[in-house]
């Protein structure tokens, strides 16, 4: 009778997080599946084609804007990363009240909704004289990208060994050398963390993109939202040439969390 109800709460479990892996996924493969074929609307029957791809690959707007999104999400990653982790170590080595005050301001853009923390920027740039360019951009995204670092870096602080800071202090070694020999390499996975979180972030963005960028200036976000609430036939062939951008995103993404995996089990049979 137990091992009945053993398999079926197994059973159950299964079939719950396959409906999750279902949900989460489907929308994904679907636009997979119609990257290769010839239509511009999902729900259409078209032949087998690459016309999709070779549109992402030949139109210079595509490029010119997967070109920006990616290089203000590298920009915003990296700056955010710096300021992040420094803020993360400053926080940690704060004093106990200040640790708490600094902290909770910290997570203000993470709890507060993103629409609020856009509004919030465009009404403070223009109160000190800055109009929307790429500088008003590019801080927006570090607003919403540097506290996301900061929590991805603390519990990297709070799981180090901090005798061994304190040993090379007592060694002679000065606080900044011994920060970038011993306190850095131990928090590296959660700065990593950080800056993968962060770009996620910043590509994904489009209500402070929308809010603080420059007049002309296209992310992939703000493009594809427009071009939705416009729509004609130009637009229509663009839009479906990012099913194919989905996909590679999609494929290369896969092929990063395999590969990690598969590492980390050969890392672990190695030590055995």
């Amino acid at each position: 009778m137990n091992r009945k109800k053993d398999i079926a709460i197994k059973c159950l479990k299964a079939a719950f997080i396959g409906l999750v892996l279902l949900l989460l996924y489907a929308p994904i493969v679907l636009l997979a599946a119609y990257s290769f074929i010839g239509t511009d609307q999902i729900g259409t029957s078209g032949e087998f084609s690459f016309v999709h791809y070779q549109t992402l690959f030949s139109e210079p707007k595509i490029l010119t804007m997967i070109g920006n999104t990616l290089l203000l999400a590298l920009l915003a990653a990296t700056l955010s990363t710096i300021l992040g982790t420094a803020g993360a170590l400053g926080i940690y080595y704060s004093k106990k009240r200040t640790k708490t005050v600094i902290n909770g301001v910290s997570q203000i853009p993470i709890i507060n909704a993103e629409i609020v923390t856009a509004l919030a920027l465009a009404i403070t740039f223009v109160a000190v004289g800055l109009g929307k360019s790429y500088f008003t951009m590019l801080i927006g995204h570090m607003v919403i990208c540097t506290p996301f670092v900061v929590l991805s870096v603390m519990p990297k602080l709070k799981q180090m060994d901090n005798s061994l800071y304190e040993a090379a202090l007592d060694l002679g070694a000065s606080p900044a050398k011994a920060l970038l020999k011993i306190v850095l390499p131990q928090i590296i996975p959660g700065v990593i963390s950080g800056f993968m979180l962060a770009i996620t972030l910043s590509l994904d963005d489009y209500i402070v993109t929308f809010y603080t960028r420059p007049s002309g200036f296209d992310t992939i976000s703000t493009y594809v939202f427009n071009a939705t609430m416009k729509g004609n036939a130009h637009t229509a062939e663009v839009l479906s040439s990012f099913w194919a951008l989905t996909t590679i995103i999609f494929v290369l993404i896969l092929a990063t969390v395999l590969a990690a995996n598969l590492t980390g089990r050969r890392k672990k049979e190695a030590k055995k």
